[in-house]
C-alpha cells in the first residue's frame, strides 16, 4: 500500500507571499489544518493552523474584528511557516509515511513527485483510516489473539487450521512482545459463539493458546 493512494491528491497550496488572513480563510473553508507552500512549482515550506494561532490574538484581546483582520493581513506565509520541511514522495509505502510522521512527531507532510512538485498531502488521519481498513474493521467480524513463539511456520499453521474449520482469514496482524513471544492477531467471519469457542479449541490442540475473543461490529 504506498502513499499515492492514501493521500489527499491535488491539495491547496499558497506561496510564501500569501496573506495570513487569506491562508487561515483556506484552511478554515476547506475544512484542512495545512497547507503546502510552493514557489516556482517547489516546495518551500508548510503551513499548519497551530503556527497561524501561534501569531493571532489571544480571544482576550481588546483589538476589534477590523484591527485583528488588519493585523494578520500584515503578515505573509513566509513569516511564519516550517521551512525545514520534511516530505515524503508519492512511492513511498504508508508504512514509511507512518514511521516518519511517528518519529518525527508530526500529524502530516507534503508529498512530492520524484520532480520535486506538491502532488499531495498524507496526514495522521489517513493513516489511521489505513489501519482501519487493513483490519478490516468497519465489516464487523470476530477477532482472535493467539500468543505464539518466534518460530518458522507459525502463521502458516494457524492458517491451515482456520482452513481445516472451513473459516478464511479477513485480515491477520503480528505484534511482537517484549518476552519475546508474539500475539497474532486473526479477524474472521464467525458469528456463532460456539463455533469460535470450537475453534479456540482446535487451536489449542496444535499448542496454540488463544488468550482473546471478541466479536467486533
Amino acid at each position: 500500500m504506498f502513499v499515492a493512494n492514501r493521500m489527499t491528491k491535488n491539495p491547496t497550496v499558497v506561496t510564501p507571499d500569501t496573506g495570513i488572513d487569506t491562508a487561515a480563510r483556506l484552511m478554515k473553508k476547506g475544512r484542512f489544518r495545512r497547507l503546502p507552500v510552493v514557489e516556482d512549482g517547489k516546495l518551500v515550506g508548510f503551513l499548519n493552523d497551530k503556527d497561524i494561532m501561534r501569531v493571532s490574538p489571544s480571544p482576550a484581546t481588546t483589538l476589534s474584528r477590523y484591527e485583528v483582520t488588519t493585523l494578520l493581513s500584515k503578515l505573509k506565509v513566509a513569516d511564519i511557516m516550517q521551512k525545514n520541511v520534511i516530505s515524503v514522495g508519492e512511492d513511498a509505502t504508508i508504512e514509511e509515511a507512518a514511521l516518519l510522521m511517528y518519529k518525527e512527531k508530526i500529524g502530516g507532510l507534503p508529498v512530492v513527485s520524484n520532480v520535486g512538485a506538491v502532488v499531495g498531502v498524507i496526514t495522521e488521519t489517513d493513516i489511521f483510516k489505513t489501519f482501519v481498513d487493513v483490519m478490516a474493521l468497519e465489516q464487523g467480524r470476530t477477532r482472535l489473539t493467539i500468543d505464539v513463539e518466534d518460530r518458522i511456520g507459525v502463521v502458516a499453521d494457524i492458517a491451515g487450521i482456520l482452513a481445516a474449520s472451513g473459516y478464511s482469514i479477513d485480515s491477520l496482524v503480528t505484534c511482537r512482545q517484549p518476552t519475546g513471544r508474539y500475539e497474532i492477531i486473526v479477524r474472521t467471519d464467525i458469528t456463532d459463539d460456539a463455533k469460535i469457542d470450537a475453534l479456540a479449541k482446535a487451536l489449542g490442540e496444535k499448542g496454540y493458546n488463544v488468550i482473546h475473543t471478541a466479536k467486533i461490529g
